[in-house]
């Protein structure tokens, strides 16, 4: 089962960096969206993850489409998400 990993981040929010650090740990590719680069798509995350917070994580299952939506640093989240 195949998962597709974005992650919406900021230049300042070192929760990203981790979240990104612990999905190279555990070798899993991942697209990133730099909402500072990108502020076009800050309404479509709030909508996504019910706030202003980053990161969020969006683990899709390439197979389903089912969406997993992981708000801040959680790795139990995160290694759930990529194991279901």
């Amino acid at each position: 089962m195949s998962k597709q990993v974005t992650i919406y981040t900021t230049n300042t929010c070192a929760y990203c960096v981790m979240v990104k650090k612990w999905l190279a740990t555990k070798g899993q590719a991942y697209s990133e969206v730099n909402l500072d680069e990108q502020p076009e798509l800050r309404q479509m995350v709030i909508e996504l993850s019910g706030g202003m917070t980053v990161p969020v994580t969006v683990v899709t299952d390439d197979t389903t489409n089912q969406q997993n939506i992981t708000v801040g640093w959680k790795p139990g989240e995160l290694a759930a998400a990529l194991n279901a």
